[in-house]
């Protein structure tokens, strides 16, 4: 059985030598290469784990091009390795869908990367629509990556542990509950949105969400979604980030489904891609279930066809 990774991570030498934390491990495509071919991954999509690039260079333009340039180049090098995901400056929408454009037009990227926030500015925000209204009507996936530069609860806790454990879990956990709240999985239905980390905690909110929406909706003091949270949050896509508890992968099943789950390694920060994977297989899933997690799922999503 073949396996595309649904979270993995590449960034050219040009972001690593601006970028506060990332090394040059980040940028060795042939080292990941090598794991891939170890594991029996067959395809890999690469995103943007967001860096401080852009604020460095005080050019979100600028930072965007260098990054898709240089993913540009891994793609033209490995076409049949890598699935590329762009990044976009999103403070001006002509700037915006221009690069969007750039991206899919000539670049040969096949999805874009956007990050939970942006300086407490999440996806619900209007500013998006242009791009999700552009993304839907192209059938272009939109991935969503933790926001690692001033996450929700930077300003009271700033810790190495903590920041990237509960502040990066938590800020994308209130990105796709806002944009539950204010429609956009509703107005955007055919867009694919996935995000990473399984949404954040949303596998351990959802009976909390639809208990909680039920008692409000019953004194009207929250407005009426239509459907209940879980049925809402059930049609997003997640991955699984390299995680390696079967109760935890329960869970993200019981939320999500295997139609809507996809297994990503979140290499170079998970080296343990055997790991991540023996879980999957520990499951107790048949093997139509594990296809699609493994795979099928992102092959639908992004019209691949594995050769196995």
């Amino acid at each position: 059985m073949k396996i595309i990774d649904a979270h993995s991570h590449y960034l050219p030498e040009e972001i690593i030598k601006l970028a506060s934390f990332y090394h040059s491990g980040w940028m060795d495509i042939e080292g990941q290469l090598k794991a891939m071919e170890t594991s029996g991954i067959e395809k890999a999509v690469l995103n943007y784990p967001t860096t401080d690039v852009h604020i460095k260079l005080g050019d979100e333009e600028k930072a965007c091009k260098i990054y898709n340039d240089g993913l540009y180049r891994i793609l033209k090098k490995y076409p049949h390795k890598f699935i590329g995901l762009g990044i976009l400056p999103i403070q001006d929408k002509e700037k915006m869908l221009y690069e969007f454009k750039r991206c899919i037009k000539e670049l040969g990227i096949r999805g874009i990367s956007l990050a939970s926030s942006y300086d407490g500015v999440y996806l619900d925000d209007k500013r998006f629509y242009p791009l999700y209204e552009q993304a839907q009507k192209e059938a272009v996936p939109i991935f969503v990556h933790t926001q690692t530069v001033n996450p929700i609860g930077f300003e009271r806790v700033n810790d190495p542990l903590l920041t990237p454990v509960i502040e990066y879990i938590f800020d994308i956990t209130i990105c796709v509950s806002k944009m539950m709240m204010s429609g956009i999985f509703n107005n955007f239905h055919r867009l694919k949105f996935i995000f990473a980390h399984f949404g954040g905690v949303l596998p351990f909110l959802r009976d909390r969400f639809d208990t909680v929406y039920t008692m409000l909706r019953l004194r009207n003091i929250v407005k009426d979604l239509g459907k209940a949270p879980s049925e809402i949050l059930k049609n997003i896509y997640c991955d699984t980030s390299a995680v390696k508890s079967k109760n935890i992968l329960k869970m993200a099943l019981d939320m999500f489904g295997p139609e809507h789950l996809l297994w990503g390694s979140d290499y170079p920060a998970n080296k343990d891609i055997i790991g991540a994977l023996k879980v999957v297989n520990e499951l107790g899933l048949s093997q139509v279930q594990k296809k699609k997690i493994l795979g099928k799922n992102l092959e639908d999503i992004f019209g691949l066809r594995l050769t196995v």
